[in-house]
């Protein structure tokens, strides 16, 4: 199974990246949030919920959120790591997946599978 970051799901809107059917993708809560909340209009959103079908929804808990904030606490300052890269990161770490990102730079200090 893979993490796909926001920035993935947005292409996947756009056309310009395509799922493999023969590969399992999630998300977290934080990933679909930020998802929802690009829809301009409601046919956006339908388009969003069409495309959010295709993801494992994994469930966010007491250790990722401990885990977002020790990342917090160390590369808040350093990095400019954000409260929900924290949680993307931590969830990634906590359920070892690799993460599917263009964002590649926001993550490659972690311990973390990019792809």
């Amino acid at each position: 199974m893979i993490l796909a970051d926001t920035c993935i799901l947005i292409d996947i809107a756009k056309g310009s990246i395509n799922l493999n059917n023969d590969q399992r993708y999630c998300i977290n809560s934080i990933i679909e949030m930020e998802f929802i909340y690009g829809a301009l209009n409601k046919n956006e959103l339908k388009k969003i919920e069409k495309i959010l079908n295709n993801f494992y929804l994994i469930e966010l808990n007491q250790n990722i959120f401990d885990l977002s904030t020790t990342l917090m606490r160390k590369y808040s300052l350093s990095h400019d790591m954000t409260v929900y890269d924290a949680i993307i990161a931590a969830t990634a770490m906590v359920y070892d997946l690799p993460l599917w990102t263009h964002n590649k730079k926001d993550f490659k200090y972690l311990d973390i599978e990019l792809i």
